[in-house]
């Protein structure tokens, strides 16, 4: 896949669990329910999500100050954990790229500030080991 399959598979992936939020349903079931199956990433990036959920979301909590997971907005939470879940692939693009890609999706689908916001979390969350 190229890099710009790649950014289509992210968007359409995050448009799926932004979905699956707003129903209260989970993303798999989303998935399983839809006439035609996105892309391998995609599905790949969404059902990798679902099963990180709960870690996703304490980690995010844990690295973000001042700010609980209920005042966060919702897309902003689904670009980390959907970048979360990239990283967590056996393949996964290198770094800075997922978080690259993490921060244009905040500002194109979120607000003004969310690039930053993002960007902050996501790389406390993942900068390298300083040992």
């Amino acid at each position: 896949m190229t890099p710009l399959d790649h950014r289509e598979s992210r968007e359409r992936a995050l448009g799926l669990l932004y979905e699956a939020a707003n129903k209260h349903l989970d993303p798999l079931q989303v998935l399983s329910e839809m006439m035609i199956q996105p892309d391998p990433y995609c599905v790949e990036l969404v059902t990798r999500a679902s099963s990180l959920h709960e870690e996703s979301l304490a980690r995010i909590e844990g690295a973000s100050t001042n700010w609980t997971l209920e005042r966060m907005g919702i897309i902003d939470r689904l670009v980390m954990e959907l970048a979360l879940a990239e990283l967590a692939g056996d393949e996964a693009p290198p770094r800075a790229v997922v978080l690259d890609e993490a921060v244009e999706l905040a500002k194109m689908f979120s607000t003004e500030d969310s690039g930053s916001f993002v960007n902050g979390i996501l790389a406390s969350l993942t900068s390298p080991d300083p040992s």
